[in-house]
Formats: C-alpha cells, sequence, structure tokens
C-alpha cells in the first residue's frame, strides 16, 4: 500500500466502525468544555466526568468561578489530580476571560494558549469540539498510533501533529482525532493489546513494531 492509500484505509476503517463518535468529556458550552479538558490533563474522561457536575454545580461560568476561592476548587476538583495547579489556572483564566473578553471564551489558538494552565491540546480540543475550527489536537493515544500505523516517526507530540495535518484531510480533522481516541481505546492500547483485534496496525502498521509484538507472543 502506498502511504495516500493507507490514510484512505484508517479513514474508511474508522469510519465504518464509528461513524458518530461523541466528544468524550461532559460539558454545554465552551467555557465548561475548556474547564473540562484543562481537568483531563493526566486524567481519565471518566474521572472528570464524574467530578465537572459537582464543580459546575457551583460555577459554570467565569463570574461564579472567581467567586469561589482557588481552595474551593481544589477541594472539588482533588480527585483528577494535579489539583493545586489546575485550581489555580481555572481560576486564573477566568479571571482573564472577564477582564479581557467579557467572559467568552475566545475562538482564537494564540488567545487560548496564553491562558493560565492551557496548553497547545487543551487549546486544540478546544477549537476543533466547541468551535468547529479545524485542529488536529495529539495525546498519548493519537501519538501513539500514528507511530504504530508507520505515519509518524514517533519523536514528539509536535511532529505528531504536523504529519497528521499534512496527512489526512483538513475537514476530517476534528471528527478524525476523536475517531483515533476512540480506535485506540478499544482496539489498539498500550497495556493489554490484541493485534488480532487491531485491524488497523494489523494491516499497515509499522514493521518494527509488529516484529517486537509477536516476539512477545513468543515468549
Amino acid at each position: 500500500m502506498t502511504k495516500k492509500e493507507k490514510v484512505q484505509f484508517v479513514i474508511d476503517t474508522l469510519e465504518s466502525l464509528n461513524p458518530d463518535v461523541p466528544i468524550f468529556l461532559d460539558h454545554k458550552d465552551p467555557y465548561t468544555l475548556l474547564i473540562a479538558v484543562l481537568l483531563s490533563a493526566q486524567s481519565t474522561d471518566a474521572k472528570v466526568n464524574q467530578i465537572t457536575p459537582l464543580l459546575f454545580a457551583r460555577a459554570d461560568n467565569p463570574y461564579s468561578m472567581v467567586k469561589l476561592s482557588i481552595d474551593e476548587i481544589r477541594e472539588i476538583i482533588k480527585p483528577v489530580g494535579l489539583s493545586p495547579m489546575k485550581a489555580k489556572g481555572i481560576h486564573g483564566l477566568s479571571e482573564i476571560l472577564i477582564k479581557k473578553y467579557d467572559g467568552e471564551v475566545p475562538a482564537d489558538m494564540e488567545a487560548l494558549e496564553s491562558l493560565p494552565a492551557v496548553g497547545h491540546k487543551t487549546a486544540s480540543v478546544v477549537m476543533s469540539q466547541a468551535f468547529d475550527i479545524p485542529s488536529f489536537p495529539v495525546d498519548t493515544h493519537i501519538h501513539r498510533l500514528m507511530y504504530r500505523w508507520n505515519l509518524s516517526n514517533g519523536k514528539n507530540v509536535v511532529q505528531t501533529e504536523k504529519d497528521a495535518k499534512r496527512l489526512f484531510p483538513k475537514e476530517l480533522w476534528n471528527k478524525l482525532h476523536l475517531q483515533i481516541i476512540w480506535y485506540a481505546r478499544n482496539y489498539s492500547p498500550a497495556r493489554g493489546w490484541d493485534l488480532e483485534k487491531d485491524i488497523i496496525t494489523r494491516t499497515i502498521g509499522r514493521k518494527k513494531v509488529l516484529e517486537e509484538y509477536y516476539k512477545k507472543k513468543v515468549r
């Protein structure tokens, strides 16, 4: 298969398996999505979805959020981990949204990345999922699969994002990144990986990855 054919195989397979993949984090608007994505760093979506209803019951907009103290926020979000840094970030970004953007989340990558505790991936998710502006957020799942599929060299997430944007059609980015994450969790996880279930890697996978997999199976 040529690289172009491999890319099309990925698109077609993901579309056949899950054409209507949902957004993983529960939210009702750009602000609640921004907070949920920020909380998901080094945590699971399931855990975040348990905590956000408790937080949003107290504050689901920046004006209500700044009325809470950083300690109050931290106490609520403690189960998702990194709570001191995240609480400070949530309070700080809420203040900035009020002062600079009339309490609205800006639909601008640079503006989002300038907010406290908001990195490139978080900003990309918000651009993609809140504003439907083509972005390709790369998490550990996408990074792993782009390497396994021999579509990126695995050097770093920056390179993986560049490769994904270069290889996949722009109009598919917003849906495709969710489909790849869903596929990674269900068919190509980091642990407990069963290649028999992983049709994409089995078909187009990096030779070195496949060899290492079969070596481990023989042991």
